[in-house]
């Protein structure tokens, strides 16, 4: 017998078997895929990135804010606890009311 139609014989051929070419068909699919999700991850990244340069924009507005929110919340100093304000001039404070 001759060598091919031992081959035959053994179930080779002399060229690339059906798994090999599905298995090569499959691996470029898959490296195409990969392509596609480390081009999608670099767009997100460069996304992030501006939103993250956009949010630091705010850093300077935010801590102003912050410091008017602090002002703001401190209870008022004890002289101004004893002034009315407009509207309570018939009414007395119960600092005021203390004194003789």
């Amino acid at each position: 017998m001759s060598k091919n139609a031992t081959s035959a014989a053994n179930g080779e051929s002399a060229g690339p078997s059906y798994f090999e070419q599905q298995r090569e068909l499959i691996l470029q699919e898959i490296g195409e895929n990969l392509e596609q999700v480390l081009q999608n991850l670099n767009r997100l990244n460069r996304n992030l990135e501006g939103t993250i340069a956009v949010g630091n924009e705010f850093s300077t507005v935010e801590a102003l804010w912050s410091h008017f929110e602090g002002v703001m919340a401190k209870e008022p100093t004890p002289n101004n606890a004893e002034k009315p304000t407009e509207g309570d001039g018939d009414q007395q404070t119960p600092a005021s009311a203390a004194r003789p």
